[in-house]
């Protein structure tokens, strides 16, 4: 199976720095994706937004970018144990 994610989208929100309870960094995001996508032959409009975190470098990288910072996030799909939502965990950041 398959659970792989590739989204551009811009850092709308970030949550300080934090560590969990093992001294792992961690860091939440909500994201902001807009574009132009085709869906039964026709152009639409998206917008979308999303929560997402990370951990380890990753969360001591993305807390040193600026809000409205446009990149192309990579990682996988996970529903937190308490959540109804699915939450983006963040594996890899490129600019885009």
């Amino acid at each position: 199976m398959q659970n792989h994610v590739v989204l551009t989208a811009c850092i709308a929100e970030a949550q300080p720095l934090r560590f969990t309870p093992a001294g792992l960094p961690a860091i939440e995001l909500r994201l902001e994706h807009s574009s132009q996508q085709q869906e039964a032959g026709q152009n639409r409009d998206v917008k979308a937004a999303m929560k997402a975190v990370a951990f380890g470098a990753m969360a001591e990288r993305l807390a040193k970018q600026s809000i409205g910072s446009l990149w192309r996030f990579t990682g996988f799909l996970a529903t937190p144990r308490n959540g109804k939502h699915a939450v983006l965990h963040v594996q890899d950041i490129q600019p885009d």
